[in-house]
């Protein structure tokens, strides 16, 4: 026997079953506030350009495959990225030169939204009272702020974060971040009027949605925003390594400090 069910029947059952299905209610601290502790990183090739691309050669032609760069579908909403028509100019001499130019090969702080969706994961400390983003690449550090101290005293790598929460999401609001630090390898860059407003959502046991509203009214011409889910480590000894990568670039920084007079 075939059972029937009539297409309205299934239309006012299904939202709430589908509902039922996608909604996800995290782990919580004692203050009711959802518990973002964990190692996280992002799975995807934002960190070698923000938009749509493909795979493309290397910056050093010997290493082959080992080298080269891989494709990816962006996190960019929208596709493009807003620049003013001189930032564009700057942006493409930037793809140029960027094994020059590039901050990270210089092992400089990695800055927001950078930090979130390089190859290395980063740590989230929170308990009742504070929260810290501790990230691998070179011992990068954030404390948020809970309650707004006013404006940053003078720009630095990582800026300023100060946090609030809108019902079950973690907002950061970011100032005073560095005008040399960028948002990928391709170039893409901000000047010192950056504002970077993120979003972390607890989506599932091991997931966090991730959002970050850019504003630079210097290189842009509207804000625009990014997106993309991070994901816990969940491996018995899981944890965060060192990369303290000013040792390995000390050469290309300081060598003909090095060199011996003749």
């Amino acid at each position: 026997m075939q059972l029937r069910f009539p297409a309205v029947l299934f239309c006012l059952i299904a939202p709430g079953f589908l509902a039922g299905q996608t909604a996800y209610k995290p782990p919580r601290l004692a203050n009711g506030k959802p518990d973002l502790n964990g190692i996280w990183q992002a799975l995807n090739t934002a960190n070698w350009d923000l938009r749509e691309h493909p795979s493309r050669p290397g910056l050093v032609l010997q290493l082959g495959a080992a080298g080269a760069e891989p494709g990816g579908p962006g996190v960019v909403e929208g596709v493009e990225i807003p620049y003013l028509p001189e930032a564009l100019k700057k942006k493409q001499a930037n793809f140029a030169q960027r094994l020059q130019l590039d901050p990270e090969i210089r092992c400089y702080l990695p800055g927001v939204p950078r930090a979130t969706y390089q190859e290395h994961p980063f740590q989230i400390l929170q308990s009742d009272k504070a929260i810290f983003f501790a990230y691998e690449f070179a011992g990068a550090v954030r404390n948020v702020f809970l309650k707004d101290p006013g404006p940053a005293p003078a720009d630095a790598w990582m800026g300023q974060s100060v946090g609030r929460w809108e019902g079950d999401t973690l907002v950061l609001d970011v100032t005073g971040l560095d005008e040399r630090t960028w948002f990928d390898r391709a170039g893409d860059f901000h000047s010192d009027a950056l504002h970077v407003v993120e979003r972390y959502t607890r989506t599932g046991p091991e997931t966090i949605n991730y959002e970050a509203t850019i504003e630079d009214a210097k290189v842009f011409s509207r804000p625009w925003k990014i997106r993309m889910p991070l994901y816990r480590h969940v491996e018995k000894n899981a944890r965060l390594s060192e990369f303290k990568c000013v040792e390995f670039v000390e050469d290309l920084l300081y060598g003909e400090f090095n060199k011996t007079s003749k």
